[in-house]
């Protein structure tokens, strides 16, 4: 089980944990020992996140979501296993707790009078500048 905040937490069905083969330094043991993690969590048939989170976990995970609404993190940072196993629990609850995070709606503005009239007092006189480099005339 995964907690995440007091009210959130993952179920152990929902998260599937497998280990494979890390790339990088691991010395002699480079080829015996399985010490990457990819952690598979099962994010859209969770009954403990709401819709909206869904949604926002969606767009966050990027390449990270399948086809078949599951979110797949792998960590081979180290060459420890159960550190691996931690860092990739992390990131997921990371990535969680930032779907929960609702974003503010943008409100419309008006620009103010005296920022429109500095913009166009700017691009004339920007305009002037480019108008004198312009072929001296013999007039």
């Amino acid at each position: 089980m995964l907690r995440i905040t007091d009210d959130i937490t993952l179920q152990d069905w929902e998260l599937t944990e497998s280990f494979v083969r890390s790339s990088g330094p691991g010395g002699q043991k480079v080829n015996k020992v399985s010490t990457a993690v990819e952690l598979r969590f099962e994010a859209a048939r969770s009954p403990s996140l709401p819709d909206p989170v869904k949604s926002r976990l969606k767009r966050l995970a990027g390449r990270r979501w399948t086809k078949d609404g599951a979110i797949i993190i792998q960590c081979e940072e180290t060459r420890s296993q159960a550190r691996n196993r931690e860092i990739a629990r992390a990131r997921l609850a990371e990535l969680i707790t930032r779907a929960l995070v609702k974003p503010k709606r943008r409100i419309a503005t008006k620009p103010t009078y005296g920022s429109v009239k500095r913009r166009l007092a700017a691009k004339k006189a920007r305009s002037d500048v480019k108008a004198l480099r312009g072929k001296v005339s013999e007039d």
